[in-house]
């Protein structure tokens, strides 16, 4: 429109004055953290002193107390090969993006328009008049935050985001430990190979010493197939330990990002070292676990929508203006005369929709529920998750010591029996009887090693592994 007199700019003033008196106004219920089951200390914890310095998780790369350099070096590779890991990157860089967006909503938006048009009034059988317009004008808009929504949009977004880096860090976390648990069990296999080479060994010349008897009279046909029988068994199982380390190196190569066709381990020396790891309190658990604090930011975000939603109940508000020209010559575009303006507010308010808005705010009030309830059980699942590993820790040192000294004696067995029968004494089938104990105990030794190992792994990532808050 053409002002006809001079624009009241201070009725303008006090318009937008008062619409920002009442912004700030916002609705919606403010954020607590839900309170959790309230656990003082870990119950299989009692009684059990860790001898690693309490800070030795949180300064630095937690694989590296297991003093293996590969697995070091593989375990850098995780950040940055496994598309997992960069799948949650992804995702987070999508949060914060979502962030600046929804915080951009909070200023206002300028808008540059401009126009030019021909047209001719009157029938061409008249000689219509043919005339220009040209416009070009600066506008602006902006929904003043009365109610808090986009307030809320913007803290909501924020908590999502702080959610999704907690889900990158829950994915690092169990990239590396599912990466360290592979790593430790194919080097425990190596060892399992090893060990099973040195007894197929062993047996090879038992079945020359049968041979040499049953050759000389001295012992049945039985003794031979028997010793065939027990070798052949050792043999087809280093055969599926083949076929286990292979499947384990496939994993391997997965989890930093590599077809496993252009990946290899060389088999290489186990180092069974089982590291200590520190234990904090329970409190200490809720601030080091991702999943935790993801689960927690998702309840903070659930808590902004029901703010949204309850916003619905009053009416938007809305600021606009433009200043502009508009002529029929170029020339004229710029003059005074050709000055335009505009300024306004709107409000729109829904007086019915059927009890749309009450829906959306108890369905808001549900989703909140839910991230709540969610929020504790995985606060609950994380307890189950700690303890039932320390149990683990303390059950298994007792049992490896138990395996070795089962081993030790077994192994004793084993040369005495086989003596004995060298020199008569025994049957055939006791020998065989004996170097089956004697096998499976060791086994069994390096499998109670190797658990304690895994075992490690799995508490370090129960008590939130070397991830921090705000990192």
């Amino acid at each position: 429109m053409r002002p006809s007199s001079a624009p009241s700019l201070f009725s303008a003033a006090a318009l937008t004055l008062l619409v920002l008196s009442v912004t700030g106004c916002a609705v919606g219920p403010a954020y607590q953290r839900p309170a959790t089951t309230d656990v003082s200390t870990f119950k299989e914890a009692a009684g059990w002193v860790p001898a690693a310095p309490a800070d030795a998780l949180e300064r630095g790369p937690w694989w590296s107390l297991f003093g293996d350099p590969v697995l070091d070096q593989l375990a850098s590779r995780v950040e940055v090969s496994n598309q997992n890991v960069a799948a949650a990157v992804a995702a987070y860089a999508q949060a914060r993006a979502l962030v600046r967006e929804q915080r951009a909503s909070l200023f206002p938006s300028v808008t540059l328009d401009g126009g030019a048009s021909r047209s001719r009034s009157g029938g061409a059988s008249t000689g219509g008049r043919i005339g220009n317009n040209y416009q070009l004008s600066i506008g602006g808009s902006w929904e003043p935050d009365v109610w808090g929504r986009l307030g809320h949009a913007v803290d909501s977004a924020t908590a999502g985001a702080q959610a999704s880096a907690a889900d990158l860090a829950s994915a690092r976390l169990s990239a590396q430990g599912e990466l360290a648990a592979n790593y430790l069990s194919l080097r425990q296999t190596d060892a399992q190979k090893a060990l099973l080479e040195s007894t197929i060994a062993g047996y090879q010349r038992t079945l020359e010493i049968t041979q040499n008897r049953y050759a000389a009279g001295i012992a049945a046909k039985t003794d031979v197939l028997q010793a065939q029988t027990q070798l052949a068994n050792a043999q087809a199982d280093e055969a599926g330990l083949v076929r286990q380390r292979a499947q384990l190196e496939h994993a391997i190569a997965v989890l930093t990002g590599e077809a496993p066709g252009n990946f290899s381990l060389a088999p290489a020396a186990w180092n069974p070292v089982v590291p200590e790891v520190p234990v904090g309190l329970p409190s200490t658990l809720l601030q080091r676990r991702p999943d935790i604090a993801a689960a927690e930011r998702r309840v903070a975000a659930a808590n902004e929508q029901i703010g949204i939603a309850k916003s619905a109940y009053y009416p938007s508000l809305a600021l606009s203006a433009s200043y502009g020209f508009g002529a029929s010559r170029v020339a004229d575009l710029f003059s005074a005369s050709s000055s335009v303006w505009s300024i306004g507010l709107s409000a729109v308010q829904v007086l019915f929709n059927a009890g749309a808005t009450g829906a959306r705010v108890e369905g808001s009030e549900a989703a909140h529920a839910q991230a709540v309830a969610r929020y504790r059980q995985t606060v609950l699942a994380a307890f189950q998750a700690a303890e039932d590993q320390l149990a683990a820790t303390r059950v298994l040192l007792t049992q490896q010591d138990l395996r070795r000294q089962a081993s030790l004696a077994a192994d004793q067995v084993e040369q005495q029996v086989l003596n004995r029968y060298r020199s008569g004494q025994v049957s055939y089938t006791e020998v065989i009887t004996a170097q089956a104990t004697a096998l499976s105990a060791r086994r069994a030794l390096v499998q109670a090693m190797a658990d304690r190992q895994t075992t490690a792994v799995a508490l370090i990532q129960s008590l939130g592994g070397g991830w921090q808050p705000g990192k």
